[in-house]
């Protein structure tokens, strides 16, 4: 048996310094508008003044490698989770906005003179989705979900943060995954059902072998972008369809009060999305070049990690995988909500990254609204891991960046 483990998360664990020795941490639970309660941890060191709150739909970012980073160059750090932390089965984007702003008010309590977050990969577009409504007055709000249930952000305090920064951002869990999902899947209950003529790990699609570039040609590119476009139509039918078996069922009981009628209302209807591995960037490194290493990020063998468990999007609850998976009906989305973002911003790009790629982060940082905005490109991978062996990780150099940035207009 192999006991190789280098490949496991594909450079998603980054080893982080130590945090300074005057650190203060403290636990605290909260309570957001609409009752759910949502933990994060709060590390202080004297005489800080500027507080960076780091987020994320779906992971707990309590360990994050820019943590200590930012503690050692005086800064305050909250890292906090949503209700879906670590599960994103039922994640619901304008829920975790609450969560978010349970956050920003617990910080604005505690009397920092600023708050200025920080959103790494999908923590970029939740907090730019944070500021776009966090900036609107109350009734403009949203009052939706995309699934149509309710959602009363016009009743929450949504503190507007004094800053942003973007490390990594890619331009949302939908829209990322409309360029990942596999359209050669042909039926949906068959993980293994596969249109030969769309199957980007066919050479004679332009296929090669691991580690060997692919080369995808531009017509196969573009129809390959198209199918997948269609086949996340087609997941939002259905969504749709059982959203609305759930309220049908719902109605009913309220008429008949049948309780075979409340089960129906109450029995999970999950969707299992199979094959979401599959942008084919991951293995033609010709497409959107930068100094990313072949394979996807979650693993060097796309072909491989395509078809197992681990992947965006795999499991969703009708109202999830809208809110959260749809690039086509998402309101979470980078490039929407830039232009609401207008507090100083810094948007950090790494130059090996598999989310955000060259064309993907100038578009994203032209969007932001912000008269007060800084790019810059640091050598590193998605997850701020090095660019090669040996070289400075790319957190540590998006740290410097990062603390001067702080350093110039919160000092």
């Amino acid at each position: 048996m192999s006991t190789d483990t280098r490949r496991l998360g594909a450079g998603r664990y980054i080893d982080a310094a130590q945090a300074p020795d005057s650190t203060v941490t403290s636990v605290h639970e909260l309570a957001t508008a609409d009752g759910a309660k949502v933990t994060g941890v709060l590390r202080v060191v004297p005489g800080a003044r500027t507080v960076v709150a780091l987020m994320h739909p779906r992971q707990d970012l309590t360990h994050h490698v820019l943590v200590p980073e930012l503690l050692a160059r005086g800064h305050a750090v909250w890292t906090q989770g949503t209700r879906s932390v670590n599960n994103d089965v039922a994640l619901v984007h304008e829920q975790a906005l609450l969560d978010a702003a349970a956050g920003q008010v617990f910080l604005r309590e505690k009397g920092f003179e600023h708050v200025v977050t920080l959103g790494h990969s999908g923590g970029g577009t939740l907090f730019a989705f944070y500021h776009q409504q966090a900036g609107l007055p109350a009734a403009e709000r949203l009052t939706h979900t995309p699934a149509g249930r309710p959602i009363d952000l016009a009743g929450a305090q949504m503190p507007l943060p004094d800053g942003a920064v973007f490390m990594a951002p890619h331009p949302g869990q939908g829209a990322l995954l409309l360029r990942l999902i596999d359209p050669s899947v042909v039926d949906e209950s068959d993980p293994l059902a596969a249109d030969p003529a769309l199957n980007p790990f066919d050479p004679a699609n332009g296929f090669a072998e691991p580690p060997h570039s692919s080369a995808y040609a531009p017509e196969f590119v573009t129809r390959y972008r198209a199918a997948q476009h269609d086949r996340v139509t087609r997941l939002d039918e259905i969504a749709r369809q059982r959203v609305e078996e759930a309220a049908d069922a719902r109605r009913r009981y309220k008429s008949t009060g049948e309780p075979a009628d409340r089960r129906a209302a109450l029995v999970p209807r999950v969707l299992t999305v199979y094959r979401t591995d599959a942008d084919l960037r991951f293995t033609d490194l010709s497409l959107s070049p930068n100094e990313r290493p072949y394979g996807s990020l979650f693993g060097r063998r796309p072909d491989l990690t395509n078809y197992g468990l681990v992947g965006f999007g795999r499991f969703a609850t009708p109202d999830a995988w809208l809110s959260t998976w749809s690039g086509l009906s998402t309101n979470a989305d980078f490039l929407r909500c830039a232009p609401a973002v207008t507090t100083p911003a810094l948007f950090v790009e790494l130059t090996g990254d598999q989310a955000c790629f060259p064309d993907d982060a100038k578009t994203m940082c032209d969007a932001l609204g912000s008269t007060d905005k800084t790019h810059v490109r640091v050598a590193g991978t998605h997850f701020g891991g090095p660019i090669a062996e040996g070289a400075p990780t790319g957190a540590a150099l998006a740290a410097a960046d990062i603390g001067a940035w702080l350093s110039d207009r919160f000092s």
